[in-house]
């Protein structure tokens, strides 16, 4: 009895510690999916600002060692209240949301 109550436990924790890891991968897919319809047409399918829009605001790459070094809560800060030309998000997207763009902003950085 105790042998199965173990390996259940067991099972649980690896069951959980699986689900933990697929959450990165959640918000990227979901990140994705926001990023293309909310700022590829200023940044770029693959966030580099080489688009008409990107070019006359001399955009940067966001895959780029000056983004990608500021931190989430920075780039949070961004994208909620807008920066530059940039409009805020912050009305029209959730927390949830903006956390999942920042992830994929991350994920810019290793394409």
């Amino acid at each position: 009895m105790m042998k199965k109550s173990n390996r259940i436990a067991k099972l649980a924790v690896a069951a959980a510690l699986l689900g933990l890891a697929a959450l990165p991968v959640r918000a990227q897919s979901a990140g994705e999916s926001l990023y293309k319809t909310k700022c590829a047409a200023c940044h770029g399918a693959d966030g580099k600002g080489e688009t008409a829009i990107g070019k006359a605001n001399k955009l940067q790459d966001l895959g780029s060692a000056d983004v990608q070094k500021q931190s989430d809560t920075q780039l949070t800060e961004i994208i909620t209240n807008g920066k530059n030309k940039m409009p805020a998000y912050g009305k029209s997207m959730k927390p949830e949301q903006i956390k999942d763009l920042v992830v994929y902003v991350r994920a810019l950085s290793k394409k």
